[in-house]
């Protein structure tokens, strides 16, 4: 089965950066998109930015400029450097993967999430 298994989050204080990783694992084939999601405490779940095979990104615009998102030669990790943290970006980071599979179907991946808290 596919894991998706995150990394990187951590206590930072505002202005400070984080890379967060997302590895994945129990496929050798190419995932369509990846992405990285964020949940505020008290709030839902929302998208941060988007990786799709041929390397295109789209991003919130609330991390425009500050964030970049990545993905290594597998395209089966994606990296998100946040930089410029600020308390606003506080939350619970989620990777996110989609793959294709045989017979024109699609099979949707999440992680349990990697903790990021700015504080001064």
């Amino acid at each position: 089965q596919v894991q998706l298994v995150e990394s990187g989050g951590g206590l930072v204080q505002p202005g400070g950066s984080l890379r967060l990783s997302c590895v994945a694992s129990g496929t050798s084939s190419t995932f369509e998109t990846m992405a990285w999601y964020r949940q505020a405490p008290g709030k839902e779940r929302v998208l941060v930015a988007t990786a799709d095979r041929n390397g295109d990104t789209n991003y919130a615009d609330s991390v425009k400029g500050r964030f970049a998102i990545s993905r290594d030669k597998t395209k089966r990790s994606v990296y998100l450097q946040m930089d410029k943290l600020t308390p606003e970006d506080t939350a619970l980071y989620f990777c996110y993967a989609e793959l294709f599979v045989p017979f024109d179907m699609r099979r949707r991946y999440w992680g349990q999430g990697t903790p990021v808290t700015v504080v001064s």
